[in-house]
């Protein structure tokens, strides 16, 4: 593991690059001990508390875990699919938040993601991933549910279905997809859309993955990603109407 001390990057990234490409590599394997503060110290040539800063980044990113006591330190941790779904999920969040996308280039791709999951889910799916769909469908149809529940029903609806393709990777990579954008389309479009229309349409997605059709499932995809770009668009629209009727100050 090396670094470069004439590098104008931080010495601490560096030195958690340098540990995080032999986790990679598989120069430090799962359960491994890492080597001491002081041995890490040692061998990139810096203070203590540039270690203890790199360590802290990689224990940040799940990559390594820390225990005290006499058989203590710093371990390779085993990161697992779900483990890593928190980090993809704010990833997503800050990026679409940071870099102002779109949101028809966020409702695309979000859909085209989910379509790809569909054919999937509607051959694989298990009972419990049906019955959630179904149930929440049948939360989402309660007169008093609050917009914010229905919203938390929307993203856990789509969720079921993602999952239910049974592929950890697609569910990893979809994780920002269904529960970052997902909240923030419901943020542009929760005050205009009607919960009969998103109720039907969850109801025809979950018939055709309980009826194995995946082509109908991702039709109705289709049919619900023109109903949010269009809902989207119409309240964008009357926004902008608002606004330029405001008298100025």
């Amino acid at each position: 593991m090396k670094i470069d001390p004439k590098s104008k990057a931080d010495l601490s990234a560096q030195i958690a690059k340098a540990i995080r490409d032999s986790i990679i590599a598989g120069d430090l394997i799962v359960d491994e001990r890492l080597p001491s503060e002081a041995e890490l110290a040692d061998h990139f040539d810096v203070s203590r508390p540039t270690v203890r800063e790199a360590l802290k980044r990689l224990a940040a990113q799940s990559l390594i875990r820390t225990q005290r006591g006499a058989f203590g330190g710093a371990f390779v941790n085993r990161l697992s699919f779900e483990d890593a779904y928190g980090q993809q999920i704010t990833t997503s969040t800050l990026l679409l938040s940071m870099n102002d996308v779109s949101f028809d280039v966020a409702c695309e791709a979000r859909y085209a993601l989910e379509r790809a999951c569909a054919p999937l889910s509607a051959e694989r799916r298990s009972a419990d991933h049906l019955a959630t769909m179904r149930a929440e469908i049948h939360r989402q149809s309660q007169p008093g549910l609050t917009d914010e529940a229905f919203c938390a029903s929307d993203v856990a609806f789509h969720r079921a279905l993602v999952d239910g393709a049974g592929n950890p990777v697609l569910s990893y990579q979809l994780a920002g997809a269904v529960e970052a954008m997902q909240p923030l389309m419901n943020m542009i479009t929760f005050t205009a859309r009607s919960r009969e229309a998103i109720v039907s349409l969850h109801t025809k997605l979950a018939d055709a993955i309980e009826a194995g059709t995946g082509e109908i499932a991702s039709e109705t995809l289709t049919e619900l990603e023109h109903y949010t770009i269009d809902l989207a668009r119409s309240v964008l629209a009357e926004r902008a109407k608002r606004s330029t009727k405001r008298p100025l100050s």
